[in-house]
């Protein structure tokens, strides 16, 4: 009883903020007629306004409804950067600062977005679709409250049951409102592809920044290791070819010192390899590499490993390191004297826990090896979630998907057999039952029309009238709310759940 007032309440508060959005449409529809009379600088408040709406329409049905939406809009254009010349471009015109081409870059972003006209769309049909949240719930209860009224033995059931009816109602239009608001306000295919590219670009830069200390890493062990080794064993061994005949015994030790310095550069050649690829992760796999790992590690460590298939080796490879790193933090700043790691696919991802006791505090945003272990991770969309509060214990969860992003051919399979059948018949004929024999029929029996025309409805006996009026408008919605959910929970939502939280798209 109480969840189902909560539910009214939120129908009724959603249907009046849907009834004061005609304030806002009026506001925008001067400013569109100041912006086609030349006026484009109004453009762009405007939309800023209509768009502060929709995020508030996905924040309260993601909040009350439980129906996500990601904020659909293109990624930003990027900064205005100046010529060799210190001027800034814009098409053909050259400005001394960037506040110009920066104005019309955006005015331009907002103008094309697919997602700017969307919103303008919702909010002029808001007010008639979610103001049936609280006018429809509204005019039931009086209609009823008025065939009870009349306290005849025909009416007083007829009103009991016309009251019922609207509010056990709510509930239903307000999943309709949730669905029509995410139908509508939700990323499109283009948006979705423009934060990929997006979330791509950001990715090579970074692959290719981490690259580059890679290779300045390797060539300073070179140089300062096995290489300065190498050259000091060139010396000795010329040194021996000089004492070869002169002194005997002098020329075997320095031989024997040679021969010790081959040795600690083989080592170091084979440290070198190791920390590029080790040769027991591409022989045996991540799971004994892990292991073999925790075996030359100060700390206890307790490794379950429960592979399948094995991964790509380039996974592999990054799930290796990101494990090093992160027992080479909690032995060095966290203080653990064991650890506990576990690998094993679970939904289709790799997930790896590294889990320790030491004394927590970790945080990302104050190490670079953290954010290392991030940069690597997302080179292949994975994530790095962190639990270390002070005093710890220290739970890393690293999450990287085996099968990459999957082929976008499989968000546009078409709809098949039940669904197609109940969709076509949503759209195809919901309209009858809703508006003919629903709302137009109401309005006869509001104002006392005495025309009936084919308005079913009013055919009735008068206490059956209103029952039906309700039950058809009831059934028109359900109609349309039925083709809405089907289409949406076979494409468009389930698009949205495999490829929005994770590309950064910008609201």
């Amino acid at each position: 009883m109480r969840r189902h007032a909560v539910t009214i309440g939120r129908a009724l508060a959603l249907g009046a903020l849907a009834l004061t959005d005609v304030l806002l449409l009026t506001t925008s529809l001067v400013a569109a007629v100041l912006a086609a009379l030349g006026l484009v600088f109004f453009f762009m408040p405007m939309i800023g306004l209509v768009r502060r709406r929709t995020m508030l329409a996905r924040r309260l049905t993601g909040a009350w409804l439980g129906v996500a939406t990601e904020p659909p809009y293109l990624p930003p254009p990027p900064p205005p950067r100046p010529q060799p010349d210190g001027w800034y471009r814009h098409e053909r015109q050259l400005y001394r600062t960037p506040r110009w081409p920066a104005w019309h870059d955006r005015w331009k972003w907002m103008f094309t977005d697919p997602a700017t006209w969307r919103d303008l769309a919702w909010l002029w049909l808001n007010p008639l679709v979610g103001g049936s949240l609280l006018l429809l719930p509204l005019a039931a209860v009086w209609c009823g409250l008025d065939l009870l009224w009349r306290q005849t033995p025909l009416t007083v059931p007829s009103g009991v049951a016309v009251i019922v009816a609207g509010v056990a109602a709510v509930p239903w239009l307000l999943r309709l409102y949730g669905w029509w608001t995410h139908l509508c306000l939700a990323p499109t295919a283009r948006s979705v592809l423009a934060g990929r590219v997006r979330r791509l670009d950001q990715l090579r830069t970074e692959t290719a920044d981490s690259q580059a200390a890679e290779l300045r890493r390797i060539e300073r062990d070179l140089h300062d290791g096995a290489q300065a080794r190498l050259v000091a064993m060139g010396m000795t061994l010329g040194a021996v070819e000089e004492l070869m005949d002169k002194d005997p015994g002098a020329a075997k030790v320095l031989l024997a010192k040679a021969r010790e310095a081959s040795s600690v550069a083989l080592t170091e050649l084979r440290d070198l390899v190791r920390g590029i690829h080790p040769p027991v992760l591409a022989e045996r796999g991540l799971g004994d590499a892990v292991r073999a790992m925790a075996l030359d590690s100060p700390l206890k460590v307790t490794v379950t490993a429960d592979l399948g298939k094995r991964p790509a080796a380039p996974v592999e490879s990054a799930v290796y390191f990101s494990i090093s790193e992160l027992l080479t933090n909690a032995a060095r700043h966290g203080g653990a004297d064991r650890v506990w790691i576990d690998i094993g696919v679970r939904d289709g991802a790799l997930r790896v826990t590294v889990t320790d006791d030491g004394s927590g505090g970790a945080d990302p945003a104050r190490g670079s090896g953290l954010r290392g272990v991030e940069r690597r991770l997302a080179a292949f969309d994975g994530v790095l979630a962190l639990n270390s509060p002070p005093g710890g214990p220290t739970t890393a969860t690293i999450d990287l998907p085996l099968a990459g992003g999957g082929d976008a051919s499989e968000d546009k399979v078409p709809l098949r057999g039940w669904r197609r059948v109940a969709v076509a018949l949503g759209w195809g004929l919901g309209w009858l039952p809703l508006f003919p024999q629903g709302l137009v029929a109401m309005s006869f029996k509001i104002f006392g029309s005495d025309e009936r025309s084919w308005f079913l409805a009013l055919y009735l006996p008068g206490p059956l009238q209103w029952p039906m009026i309700v039950f058809n408008v009831l059934l028109g919605l359900a109609m349309y709310g039925a083709a809405m959910a089907i289409t949406s929970a076979h494409s468009h939502r389930r698009l949205i759940e495999r490829a929005g939280p994770a590309l950064g798209l910008d609201g």
